[in-house]
């Protein structure tokens, strides 16, 4: 008997009700050799623009997956304007930051080259994929951007003044991030320094910046995986959208 499944997907095609669509062999595979599902069986598919579709598996061959797209169950609707910038990681830890960071809402995730960043090892697809997957666990019906990574002069120097930068500073001269945060900006960006901290040449720089606002995350050093999702997590609660309107 054909079921009404969770299975919810990204797929990078025109979505509309009605139509019929053609899955590549990636999901092809997902849908009919993973998750065994039968014709009549329903899922989610979303692509980043169009919103969310109930659909429902047409017969298909072994490899090819085709859908009948029933109706919009969502429109189209993206996460605040926060950018998340940090240094990367070890690998596990990175990809940690990057699948938790999608589903903490992150409108765009920047990898930055500090003096004291660890790894310089940054496949821009293997995120994009991580970004991919947790959308379609955390109910997003958008995807979060990825930038090619960049030195911090350069990310400086290239700086949209408009908006607002918080780096979270770890010496303690931070201010108090519930009071730093402001729900008047709309904009802003989150700047995590590696596992050394900022040196103290870049913290001189960032300091000397009008748009740029030292926040303390309390009394503890913090992994930098955790302070990077704890002040992302700080920002969504207090100006972002987990407020209700």
């Amino acid at each position: 008997m054909p079921k009404t499944s969770k299975t919810r997907i990204f797929a990078d095609v025109d979505l509309s009700a009605d139509s019929i669509i053609e899955l590549n062999a990636e999901q092809s595979h997902y849908l009919l050799a993973v998750m065994r599902m039968q014709s009549g069986d329903k899922l989610l598919v979303f692509n980043n623009r169009d919103g969310e579709f109930e659909c429902t598996l047409l017969p298909s061959t072994k490899k090819t997956a085709v859908l009948q797209i029933n109706c919009q169950t969502r429109g189209f609707e993206s996460v605040p304007d926060v950018w998340l910038i940090f240094a990367p990681l070890k690998k596990d830890r990175t990809d940690f930051v990057v699948e938790k960071a999608t589903e903490l809402g992150a409108a765009k995730i920047i990898p930055v080259i500090t003096r004291y960043t660890i790894s310089d090892k940054i496949k821009i697809e293997r995120w994009r994929a991580q970004t991919i997957e947790a959308a379609e666990q955390s109910r997003r019906v958008d995807l979060p951007q990825i930038n090619e990574p960049v030195n911090l002069n350069k990310l400086l120097e290239n700086w949209d003044h408009h908006r607002q930068l918080y780096f979270m500073d770890e010496t303690g001269f931070g201010k108090d991030i519930s009071g730093a945060f402001s729900p008047s900006q709309k904009s802003v960006a989150l700047l995590i320094g590696p596992e050394g901290g900022f040196s103290e040449e870049e913290l001189v720089l960032l300091r000397s910046k009008s748009y740029a606002q030292s926040v303390s995350l309390g009394k503890r050093i913090l992994r930098a995986e955790t302070a990077a999702l704890s002040a992302l997590s700080c920002w969504q609660a207090i100006c972002g959208d987990w407020k209700k309107e």
